[in-house]
């Protein structure tokens, strides 16, 4: 079970936060002072906070108060050293005083006295900047009004709804400084979420308890009543492609000259050098999001098949199936840059769980029952692809074209897995280590042949007859 443990010097760090705080009470959000001036003040509140909190070995953590203060200034000015400092300041102060975490303890149990566990530790009164106990509504339906130092389930997915309607219509319309914020904002919110998750799914797959991962930021976030899960999926993905393929609000767009020899966008040079690197970190964050939300799925389902969970646990669809779905919307070709996204463990997830939702209900296993290894669902898969009236079934709600290419990029990726288990690089990938390669070559050729008997107009796309190619390659030198 885990532990918890009251945050240590929140009384003792009193005069700390009288001191530091001073510096910014003297001069107050709302001050009449000169904007530099109250610059200025906050800088000197930071710098203060980092000298006390993380120069010396035994800093203590800031309070509450103090973490909230650092928050306000990321959420709220302007200023670009106020922005990048606060945003870094506060990622250095989870990694020195981390919220939740696993430490390592001998099993109890005498008739394994050499077993470790990891017991999660939780720092009870530690801030945070979220809050879903928002999600409850009052008798007359009206939400109670949240604090400016937190964001709730609706502030974060509008959060990532503003970055996407930017980065897809690729201006900025001088709002560089405002869209940077929001990028190194939702960075810093998103990294809170790994921290509490990890740990928490970790110490799940060693001891079961369903509990840590119900009581997660993430669950909570997913699960709540205020945000479409669909449409944050969709925005998250949105990000991810726009960004990752667009050249908008990079170094050349940002200097950029127009007919008239003007600069088409007047920014600050800072702003302009920064915007790329921070576009790029905003990709990868994202995908740390997206990841953790599958392996939440994941571990769903395990909880779900021993009977742990409850309707308001899971969610109605997985990640996955919104990935492939929006990506498919978008256009075939897409789909190939899209997929690069994911490494090869989750491509084959993904893809895996875009077919289960139209193989025929026949021939899958019910929920309870299903497995969970993704290769042997990908085998099941190619021998329901095998089956002729499981292919015209199938090609009745996904063209013979997107099967062709799923089945491609399905295939490509468990051979990457087999290859990394076999050469000793992966210990993990326990998803390709009962299964036979040759078997699922055999199945892959057998796939593709009934798929061209169910629809003979049908022609096999080059990236299908590079996989063809490859299981009849590898076939021949298992013969």
């Amino acid at each position: 079970m885990e532990k918890r443990r009251r945050i240590g010097g929140e009384g003792g760090n009193r005069g700390m936060e009288e001191n530091t705080m001073a510096i910014l009470d003297t001069s107050g959000f709302s001050s009449s002072k000169v904007s530099h001036h109250l610059d200025d003040d906050r800088l000197a509140f930071l710098e203060a906070v980092r000298t006390a909190s993380l120069l010396p070995d035994n800093g203590s953590a800031p309070t509450r108060k103090m973490f909230e203060a650092i928050f306000h200034i990321l959420k709220d000015v302007d200023s670009l050293d106020l922005i990048i400092e606060s945003y870094q300041l506060l990622i250095e102060l989870d990694k020195r005083f981390p919220r939740v975490y696993l430490s390592k303890e001998e099993q109890a149990d005498p008739s394994s006295p050499s077993k470790v566990i990891s017991q999660v530790i939780m720092v009870e009164e530690a801030w945070s900047p979220f809050n879903f106990g928002l999600d409850s509504y009052n008798e007359k339906g009206a939400a109670t009004n949240h604090s400016r130092s937190s964001v709730d389930s609706s502030g974060f997915h509008a959060l990532i709804q503003e970055i996407s309607e930017v980065a897809k219509e690729m201006k900025s319309e001088a709002k560089e400084t405002t869209f940077l914020k929001n990028m190194l904002l939702l960075q810093y919110l998103i990294t809170v979420l790994e921290g509490d998750f990890l740990p928490r799914n970790c110490a799940y797959h060693e001891n079961m308890n369903w509990t840590l991962l119900r009581e997660s930021l993430l669950n909570m976030l997913l699960g709540s009543r205020k945000i479409m899960y669909k449409g944050l999926m969709k925005d998250c993905l949105s990000i991810m492609c726009n960004m990752s393929q667009s050249t908008a609000f990079s170094e050349e767009t940002s200097y950029h000259e127009n007919s008239s020899g003007e600069l088409l966008h007047e920014i600050n040079s800072a702003i302009a050098l920064a915007l790329p690197d921070v576009k790029k970190s905003m990709c990868t964050v994202l995908k740390k999001l997206f990841l953790m939300i599958m392996e939440l799925d994941s571990s769903r389902r395990i909880a779900d098949q021993q009977g742990l969970t409850t309707r308001a646990d899971g969610v109605s669809r997985p990640a996955a199936f919104y990935c492939i779905t929006w990506f498919l919307n978008l256009n075939k070709i897409l789909l190939s840059n899209c997929l690069q996204i994911f490494d090869p463990k989750w491509k084959l997830e993904i893809i895996v769980q875009y077919f289960q939702k139209y193989i025929p209900k026949c021939s899958v296993q019910t929920r309870r029952s299903s497995g969970t290894i993704n290769t042997e669902n990908f085998d099941g898969v190619l021998k329901c692809l095998s089956n002729s009236n499981s292919t015209r079934s199938i090609i009745k709600k996904i063209s013979p074209e997107v099967v062709q290419l799923l089945l491609a990029y399905a295939f490509q990726a468990y051979l990457t897995l087999s290859y990394h288990v076999s050469e000793g690089l992966s210990t993990t990938a326990e998803d390709v280590k009962s299964n036979s390669v040759v078997e699922v070559c055999k199945n892959v050729v057998s796939a593709f042949t009934c798929l061209r008997q169910q629809d003979p107009g049908t022609e096999i796309l080059c990236f299908g007859k590079e996989a063809l190619f490859t299981a009849a390659a590898i076939l021949s030198t298992k013969s």
